[in-house]
């Protein structure tokens, strides 16, 4: 859990970097569209608090952590796809967030993360009336 909560959380700050740099950039360079540049960066750092609150909830063993932590994923996955159909330096990059993504999903679904984070699966919920499973 550890593992996946560490991925996690590096794709937040990997997100928060992303975000300062375009703000940086807009704000201090020349863009096309400097409201554009600042709100794309605004938008990516606050972006970024879903899977850093993911990764300290991982980190504390909270049960609804799991749920933003696979969006989070899925999310990912597309965007690593567009970079690997890029016909740049973007390509290594996409190689990187799908292995992150993919393995953080590994993680985040095994059973033994399942069980720590206190999560039962379909039949295996107990009648909080009685305390007898249904």
């Amino acid at each position: 859990m550890t593992y996946a909560a560490a991925l996690v959380g590096l794709e937040g700050l990997a997100l928060v970097v992303g975000g300062l740099w375009i703000l940086v950039l807009g704000v201090t360079g020349d863009p096309d569209d400097r409201q554009q540049a600042v709100t794309g960066g605004v938008t990516l750092m606050v972006l970024a608090l879903l899977p850093l609150l993911a990764a300290r909830g991982l980190l504390g063993r909270r049960s609804w952590s799991r749920g933003p932590a696979v969006i989070t994923q899925i999310m990912a996955l597309p965007v690593a796809y567009n970079l690997l159909q890029a016909d740049s330096m973007a390509i290594p990059a996409g190689i990187a967030l799908a292995a992150t993504a993919v393995a953080a999903l590994v993680l985040i679904v095994n059973g033994e993360t399942t069980r720590a984070l206190g999560i039962r699966g379909p039949g295996n919920a107990e009648d909080s009336d009685s305390g007898v499973r249904k």
